[in-house]
């Protein structure tokens, strides 16, 4: 398993460093995206077992919050889970279930979990099939990499391979897609969005007042 897991590190870090040459291709929306209302896409992906899930499974006992993590190497997706530790709680005590997805396969799910003490589980989207279906973006370097110098601004080939190399075998590889943008869900037991949260930078996270107001209103039905 951790040969494979290795494996699977190498070749996302060269998906990483193809993103980071090509740039960021999904940056604007070529139809109105899901708002609050509409129903939420309903998709199968593997759990961090390898099992196969239902995304509609998490909300069909009550609300659901689903998260959208950047790849696994990123600091805001460390940020993210970090602060949802100290979240969760209240989203279980309101009611909810909580549901993170990610980049990565069932391996890498599972070791990032474990690493970051994740309280929910992660369910593996490494084609970004949920991401594309729920309308998440990609980001300019700008909202990626601001408070860089000029040259990753630019995109330059020897910054993003001497990044990527400075954090290999680290927890913060460079790995799958480079622009990825998060976000945050909150979907009712009907399977309707309550509320469609989407970042407009790397660590851009939903306040942790909307989303219980928005799983209050799902469960007062509203």
């Amino acid at each position: 398993m951790i040969a494979n897991i290795e494996d699977q590190i190498a070749s996302a870090e060269q998906e990483w460093l193809e993103g980071w040459k090509q740039g960021p291709t999904r940056l604007r929306w070529a139809e109105l995206p899901l708002q609050a209302g509409d129903p939420a896409p309903d998709i199968e992906l593997l759990d961090m077992s390898g099992g196969k899930r239902q995304l509609s499974s998490f909300w069909s006992r009550g609300p659901a919050v689903i998260i959208f993590l950047r790849h696994f190497g990123c600091s805001c997706a460390f940020d993210r889970t970090k602060r949802l530790k100290d979240e969760c709680a209240a989203y279980l005590e309101a009611g909810a279930g909580v549901i993170a997805i990610g980049q990565g396969e069932p391996g890498r799910a599972e070791r990032f979990a474990g690493q970051r003490e994740l309280p929910c589980g992660i369910l593996c989207d490494p084609e970004r099939r949920a991401y594309k279906a729920f309308n998440l973006l990609e980001g300019r370097p700008s909202q990626v990499v601001y408070g860089a110098p000029d040259e990753y601004l630019r995109r330059e080939l020897d910054a993003g391979a001497q990044l990527q190399q400075s954090r290999h075998g680290t927890e913060r590889a460079a790995v799958d897609s480079p622009w990825q943008l998060p976000g945050d869900f909150v979907v009712g037991q009907d399977g309707i969005l309550r509320l469609a949260y989407r970042a407009q930078f790397c660590d851009d996270f939903a306040d942790p007042q909307v989303l219980l107001a928005a799983i209050r209103e799902a469960v007062l039905g509203l």
